[in-house]
């Protein structure tokens, strides 16, 4: 792939910027692929660089003591990571692994601050999207605090499904998360979680169908969802 402006044009932060600065930017970045599942940046790494999403996508994790992994979120292209050690100077705060064949640029700190400083437009989507990540941590944090298993699966399956609508009532969900990958979202076990998908695919609220998980009624389940946060 040459590295021209087209390469971050995709970039949600930098949606605004003109061509001569795209061009000018992917020149300063270190562009490389990965393979599905190779690490890109180590927990508590001691780096600075923060990265785009030109394609694939990758996963934020971290891990016990026990080995017991625990995912915070998924970056399709288009996306971010390493923004956080950017920012503040401190280590990584979480392992970045890729989840298919991915394609990322590595723009150093110091370019990153002066695209927040020369851009207001890429300032107020960076600001946005730090907001929005600390309220889908808060709303985690209550919901451990509060919710029986079953209703926090409930929960991360309705804010998947709403990554994936397509029509007023239905979402897919593509590709169909494995049970052990919900499970490591909402601090339990794949068995709990294979247990309340069976149930709901009872209720036929939810199915399975070629490698994707569909939400056959999202209204309904943002319904069980709200009842038991007191919406």
């Amino acid at each position: 792939m040459q590295v021209t402006a087209d390469s971050l044009a995709g970039i949600g932060l930098l949606h605004g910027l003109c061509e001569a600065d795209l061009g000018a930017l992917a020149k300063r970045c270190s562009w490389r692929r990965y393979q599905a599942h190779e690490q890109i940046i180590h927990f508590h790494d001691d780096t600075r660089d923060v990265y785009f999403v030109v394609e694939g996508e990758v996963r934020a994790i971290t891990y016990s003591l026990e080995g017991k992994e625990v995912t915070y979120r998924d970056i399709p292209a288009g996306g971010m990571f390493g923004e956080y050690a950017a920012i503040d100077g401190k280590p990584r705060s979480a392992t970045i692994k890729a989840l298919v064949p991915s394609y990322v640029a590595a723009m150093p700190a110091t370019c990153f601050w002066e695209v927040l400083e020369n851009h207001p437009s890429a300032n107020a989507i960076m600001l946005k999207q730090l907001t929005r990540q600390v309220r889908t941590l808060t709303d985690r944090v209550f919901e451990f605090s509060t919710l029986a298993v079953k209703n926090r699966i409930h929960a991360e399956l309705l804010r998947l499904a709403r990554d994936h609508i397509v029509d007023e009532e239905t979402a897919v969900i593509v590709p169909s998360p494995t049970h052990a990958d919900i499970a490591s979202r909402i601090s339990t076990h794949r068995e709990a979680v294979t247990r309340e998908l069976t149930e709901l695919s009872r209720q036929e609220l939810v199915e399975r169908r070629h490698g994707s998980l569909v939400v056959r009624d999202v209204p309904r389940l943002e319904r069980m969802v709200a009842e038991v946060l007191g919406d």
